[in-house]
């Protein structure tokens, strides 16, 4: 080790709370996103969606449309522009489906046109104006619906394989107590602030799109392919993400049609999509179905696991969430039987949406595991202690951290869990049931590798530049942090350039990897930058002179970082040892409470108080990280009692898409939120110890509340949301 690295071990466990870097451009309204961008003399575009979730359409009449003043082009699947290759998931795209190709609907929301015009309204009330006739045909919608396929997803998918170990079937059929419940989670969409917004130009032969994107060297080599043109000759601009969620992380059909229309007309094209517009023009997590059978002996210690999941999926892509991974590595469990199931119907593609499988995964094994223990007459937290695994359950595999039990530790200190009472519906506080709950979270690991310049100017002014995404998580400041640390200098000197492809390319701000992925990068550059300077930063008086013996005005340093073999796919590593490869299990983990008060007459369901601890190995930025940390658990809390896609069961399609009717918790939903930051050493995972922290907060929120109404009232609800009428 280096005397350079010893110091960088030196730097803190939990690092500064520094402002944000781009705070004062987005609160003075200086940040500019992708419907800001001014571009001269633009077409306005407007999508046409279907309005049926199945069948084909016979006839689009575009005359009364066409006749509007100001209308400059109406696209279909009869005259839109050929692309030299169709979106594919193997492209990076979050469907295989490619609009405007043919008359066949297959799903509600589907793209079946464009209109171009001169505004924006007028583009708006042209698609008004378009009369579709379809053949509709009998839809299948949701999990339950008659029609849909059933698939294995280890057959679907072939890279994939249900976890597994011993005889689970017979140890459940032995064991002393059984828990055997199946739980249910709706549809829900992303709907973050910043819609779906894009705008196109060409500059001579080379394309420029400014879009949202979570990955934009995943977007420019996508829409490359997608035009048949060289990668380098796309740019994606996206500084400023108004949200994301993964709703923004794959390649969408819209980008690459824009283009081409840009093209035909020779002017640039910009489309802002309707918030309604948004719930099909991307990625959602899929409704899904959780069957859970624990086996345990009388003292509490597990016999048997099994979790069979059937997750809702489209008709033209097998996709699952398949969390069972995560499920699976959480308790010592001798016998292991899991079962991942796609559902196939008519709806679009879900994908990537915060905790994708592990928010409904884990509310089903965490409301089973306080099952449990009501059954047992075991506190909740004290059943997870005794079946604690010392290493994977599913492999043997070595975590390279676990620090569950701490964050339990910390966590119910704070919340005053010792003040509960054992009995469910027996802590009261006038009309009002008061139940208190508690889950366990987890998130895998992901470290994909990736590349940063940085840049020392002789005046002591530090420049970071890579192709990282800012969804409002604080991108900027935890990668400038790094560097402005790692090279001395204050905070305010340091300039951070992102969300650009024609910077070094990085891993996607998405599975909670982009940080992770990215910070050693940075640190390699600094190391470079500090080695030419002698080994050591000169004092801020000495660098001018220190810069001028070396004859320039500048050290930059470009770095490609390789993460460790195997990437931490699936929370599973390969580490280089003197004896050889060693697969581990890479892990994050965290313990969620909540309080609920449920009116003993009415009903009314209040949630005052959300306690999580983390442990996440260093975190870069303590008030960027407690600010990720409260939002996934309000996010939690969200999926828990009010999200939810409602289908209607006679036209087959979604009801509330909108912010209307599409509920989400406001302020006054729930009263304080804490977040303990659990200290936690893990330089396994890559050599600063970064863990990602984004996606597990929301992890075990939706159990933790589900558990605490249980304990409030004795009556035990097992489909998301719970709503009033549930309570009823």
């Amino acid at each position: 080790m280096s005397a350079n690295e010893t110091t960088l071990h030196e730097l803190p466990l939990i690092g500064q709370g520094h402002a944000r870097y781009d705070g004062r451009a987005k609160v003075m309204g200086r940040a500019r996103f992708a419907a800001d961008v001014v571009v001269a003399n633009p077409i306005h575009a407007f999508l046409l969606l279907s309005s049926v979730p199945r069948g084909r359409i016979e006839r689009i009449d575009t005359v009364r449309a066409s006749s509007l003043p100001g209308v400059v082009d109406i696209v279909t699947h009869e005259n839109a522009p050929a692309l030299a290759a169709p979106v594919s998931k193997a492209a990076g795209s979050a469907t295989s489906h490619q609009p405007l190709t043919g008359s066949d609907i297959l799903y509600d929301g589907q793209i079946i046109g464009v209109v171009l015009a001169e505004s924006f309204e007028t583009a708006r009330e042209a698609a008004a104006a378009i009369v579709v006739r379809y053949d509709e045909q009998v839809a299948a919608v949701t999990l339950g619906s008659v029609g849909t396929e059933i698939r294995r997803w280890s057959e679907a998918n072939p890279n994939f394989s249900d976890p597994e170990v011993g005889d689970a079937e017979a140890a459940l059929k032995s064991a002393a107590v059984v828990v055997d419940a199946t739980y249910n989670v709706q549809s829900q969409v992303h709907n973050a602030m910043e819609p779906f917004p894009t705008t196109v130009l060409w500059e001579g032969e080379d394309l420029v799109v400014h879009e949202p994107s979570q990955y934009v060297a995943g977007l420019q080599r996508g829409v490359a392919r997608q035009l048949g043109i060289d990668p380098s000759r796309v740019r994606i601009i996206s500084p400023f993400i108004g949200g994301g969620f993964g709703s923004k992380l794959s390649l969408t059909p819209r980008t690459a049609i824009l283009a081409a229309l840009a093209r035909k007309h020779r002017r640039p094209i910009k489309l802002v999509a309707t918030r309604t517009q948004g719930f099909t023009l991307s990625t959602y997590r899929g409704e899904s179905r959780h069957h859970i059978r624990l086996g345990a002996t009388a003292e509490g210690k597990l016999t048997a696991f099994a979790h069979e999941a059937w997750e809702l999926c489209s008709r033209t892509d097998a996709y699952a969430s398949a969390a069972t991974i995560q499920t699976a590595e959480m308790y010592a469990a001798p016998a292991i039987l899991t079962r991942v199931n796609v559902v196939q119907a008519d709806r679009t593609t879900p994908g990537f949406m915060r905790g994708p499988g592990e928010m409904p995964y884990m509310f089903a094994l965490e409301t089973a595991i306080d099952e449990l223990a009501h059954r047992l007459g075991i506190d909740p937290i004290e059943l997870r202690k005794r079946n604690e695994p010392a290493a994977s359950p599913v492999d043997g595999s070595r975590f390279t951290s676990r620090t569950l039990l701490p964050c339990f530790d910390a966590a119910s200190a704070r919340f005053g869990w010792n003040g509960r009472s054992p009995v469910p519906g027996t802590m009261r506080d006038g009309d009002w049931l008061v139940g208190y709950g508690c889950a366990a979270a987890i998130f895998p690991c992901f470290n994909y590798g990736g590349s940063a310049s940085v840049t020392l100017t002789r005046s002591g002014k530090v420049r970071v530049e890579t192709a990282a995404s800012e969804i409002g998580t604080g991108a900027y400041t935890a990668l400038g942090q790094v560097a402005a640390e790692l090279l001395g200098v204050p905070m305010g000197d340091v300039e951070v350039l992102l969300g650009d492809s024609l910077l070094p390319p990085t891993a996607p701000a998405g599975g909670s990897m982009q940080t992770a992925s990215t910070v050693p990068a940075i640190r390699l550059a600094c190391e470079r930058i500090v080695a030419r300077l002698g080994g050591a930063m000169p004092s801020p008086g000495d660098l001018a002179a220190v810069f001028d013996r070396l004859g320039t005005a500048t050290l930059q340093e470009s770095v490609q970082y390789t993460a460790f073999d195997g990437k931490g796919a699936n929370g599973r590593a390969t580490l280089s040892t003197p004896n050889g490869p060693e697969s581990v299990a890479v892990f994050s983990f965290g313990a969620q409470f909540a309080e609920v008060r449920i009116n003993a007459r009415t009903k009314e369901l209040r949630v005052p108080r959300l306690v999580g601890a983390f442990a996440a190995g260093r975190i870069l930025n303590e008030r960027m990280a407690l600010a990720q940390y409260r939002g996934g658990m309000i996010w939690g809390l969200s999926s828990a009692l009010f999200e939810g896609l409602e289908i209607d069961p006679t036209l087959g399609r979604a009801i509330n898409t909108n912010i209307a009717e599409y509920a989400v918790p406001v302020n006054a939903d729930v009263q304080t939120v804490e977040a303990i930051l659990v200290p936690e050493e893990d330089y396994e995972v890559n050599p600063l110890g970064v863990k990602g922290i984004g996606e597990i907060g929301i992890v075990g929120v939706a159990a933790a509340v589900s558990n605490a109404i249980f304990h409030a009232t004795g009556k035990r609800l097992r489909d998301l949301p719970i709503t009033l009428d549930k309570l009823l």
